[in-house]
């Protein structure tokens, strides 16, 4: 979601239909689901609208849309806040957490953002390519835990 990546000449909700077509599901299928998930985004008065038309916030939750489309089990997340002033993060961030809740999917997300990252279920700490602290191993004891070889 760091770059919102929306095609400029359709609407938000053509936009999150998107995945829906090319999973080759019918157009009715589509729009109800789309039409749920910008409304569950608080997005349903800029539907119809292109992203030219819309804010930073508002690309983002699109996006996100779009990427829910489908109802992935997982969802990866590159910095999804990164372009965000500080009111949109914070609504992006509970987002996630309200997402996770409804609709039961596992979010893995990439980020420099410790506010973020504190907020998790799980934290995975990474220096120069190897874990350097997992959070789920603060609940282990040592001989529990799991190993830590990496493959070269």
């Amino acid at each position: 979601f760091q770059f919102h990546q929306l095609l400029p000449e359709f609407t938000a909700l053509e936009n999150v239909m998107i995945p829906a077509y090319i999973a080759g599901k019918k157009k009715s299928e589509a729009m109800q689901r789309a039409n749920e998930l910008l409304d569950f985004l608080g997005l349903t008065d800029r539907a119809n609208h292109k992203p030219a038309e819309l804010s930073g916030g508002e690309k983002q939750r699109v996006a996100v849309a779009r990427a829910l489309m489908n109802e992935p089990a997982v969802v990866l997340a590159d910095e999804p806040s990164g372009s965000l002033d500080s009111k949109n993060k914070a609504e992006l961030h509970q987002l996630f957490f309200d997402l996770r809740d409804k609709f039961g999917q596992t979010f893995v997300i990439v980020t420099h953002d410790e506010e973020l990252a504190k907020l998790t279920d799980r934290t995975i700490h990474l220096r120069d390519g190897l874990v350097e602290h997992d959070s789920a191993a603060d609940n282990l004891t040592q001989t529990e835990l799991p190993s830590q070889d990496v493959a070269e």
